[in-house]
């Protein structure tokens, strides 16, 4: 029991004034990035069938559905927000274990954070650190002993679990069988599955964020679960350094609505357009050299933004033509763009192993244009932008990145207060502020 133990000790311990002045500025700037993500993930066919389907199922007055307003249990509002937090694939993510930790947290103590009205700023990221720091070491343990790859949801429910069990002020009993509940019940999915044919349960994250939130309240009644994870690990290093060592220090955050392994593609295409002031009609054929991971995504037409997002030559072709890859880009109407479709009909991938090599501590790809006059532009491999081991985004270009996703959600007062709102929240004494400002 000795790393179950360390984990139940860091989260039982951890406190807003004793974190680090380096991990609370990135709670902050965990806060901003995931709360735009699930802001604008809201205008998703997904977030809208599963607000009708909470608002029917999970009758209650708990917790807020962000956006779209309405009140459920707060297992309905992590499920709802949870969806809405990846529906765009543009939330946070930890190259390690491949996955999105922020989407996993932010919903579920969003909703126990509603529960307890004593909540105050520093209570709130004080989980949220915990809730990262335990959903990251719990699918290092996830994937380290399983030959699949599994989603966010199957590790991302434990971190969840943790989060709201400290709001909710469980005892250490109670807490062992929130974690032990939530690994026993989340959503043990084959995540290639859904990347090979894409559909809204995309990375289980909104499962995931119902199971946590269940699971935590369940242990509060008496509910016993099976002994967590932690006791699996084979390294005992990554429990160990619970509180020495913040995993979520090395986050890579995402520019672009589509997927991860996508990006270096699109960034690379984008350098060669910029560098020689190419015109898009000049473009004859696009090459891109990559990861197997990579080249797995689809280039078919996307019939809906979840197939937009799981795709290699969309978000590229959609960068060409728009300059962006966001919401106006992988829903409707826009993904059905019929010069899009043509620009994704020059591109080709080839799978190298000279990147597979370096994947996944490293998503690389290279993109080759060749023009219409027979030129041929090389961008040199690129890395994925704003990764922790290249350049991290600026607070300034995170800031920009929520006004961008928000405002068309919520309206530029609201989201400008929303931004100031996250830098001194450490200071709020309750969630009201915060809560009123993402409601219609």
């Amino acid at each position: 029991m000795q790393n179950n133990d360390a984990a139940l000790d860091f989260i039982l311990q951890t406190d807003w004034a004793h974190l680090p002045q380096d991990v609370q500025h990135q709670a902050k700037r965990c806060l901003l990035d995931t709360l735009g993500a699930l802001l604008a993930g809201h205008q998703t066919p997904v977030a809208k069938l599963l607000h009708t389907f909470a608002l029917d199922q999970f009758k209650g007055d708990e917790a807020s559905i962000l956006v779209r307003g309405g009140r459920t249990a707060a297992a309905g509002a992590a499920l709802v927000n949870g969806f809405a937090a990846n529906a765009l694939d543009i939330d946070d993510g930890y190259r390690p274990i491949k996955g999105h930790p922020g989407a996993c947290i932010l919903p579920v103590i969003l909703a126990a954070g509603e529960i307890i009205p004593g909540t105050s700023g520093p209570d709130f990221l004080a989980a949220l650190v915990v809730g990262y720091e335990i959903a990251i070491r719990a699918g290092l343990i996830r994937h380290a002993t399983s030959t699949t790859y599994h989603s966010s949801g199957s590790w991302g429910a434990i971190g969840g679990a943790a989060a709201a069990g400290k709001l909710l002020r469980l005892d250490r009993n109670e807490m062992g069988h929130a974690l032990g509940a939530a690994e026993y019940h989340a959503p043990i999915a084959p995540m290639m599955k859904c990347i090979e044919h894409p559909a809204m349960g995309k990375d289980s994250i909104g499962w995931g964020c119902l199971v946590a939130m269940m699971s935590a309240k369940l242990a509060a009644g008496g509910f016993t679960g099976s002994n967590p994870i932690f006791d699996d690990a084979p390294e005992n290093e990554w429990i160990d350094s619970l509180g020495r060592t913040y995993a979520m220090l090395n986050l890579y955050y995402k520019p672009y609505a589509a997927c991860r392994w996508a990006q270096p593609g699109i960034d690379g295409a984008l350098q060669i357009m910029t560098a020689h002031n190419i015109d898009p009609g000049e473009i004859e054929k696009i090459t891109v050299f990559t990861f197997a991971e990579s080249a797995a995504l689809s280039t078919s037409y996307p019939k809906d933004t979840e197939q937009a997002q799981y795709n290699i030559a969309f978000p590229i072709a959609a960068a060409l033509l728009d300059g962006e890859v966001g919401p106006a880009q992988v829903l409707a109407p826009r993904l059905a763009g019929k010069d899009i479709h043509a620009m994704m009909d020059r591109i080709r991938i080839v799978a190298e192993d000279r990147f597979q090599t370096e994947f996944p501590a490293k998503a690389e790809s290279e993109v080759e244009i060749t023009t219409a006059t027979g030129a041929v532009y090389n961008s040199g491999v690129m890395a994925a932008r704003w990764d922790a081991h290249g350049s991290p985004p600026t607070d300034a270009e995170l800031e920009q990145k929520f006004l961008w996703l928000v405002t068309p959600i919520l309206g530029k007062a609201s989201a400008n207060a929303l931004v100031n709102l996250t830098r001194t929240f450490d200071q709020e004494e309750n969630l009201k502020a915060l809560i009123k400002l993402c409601l219609p």
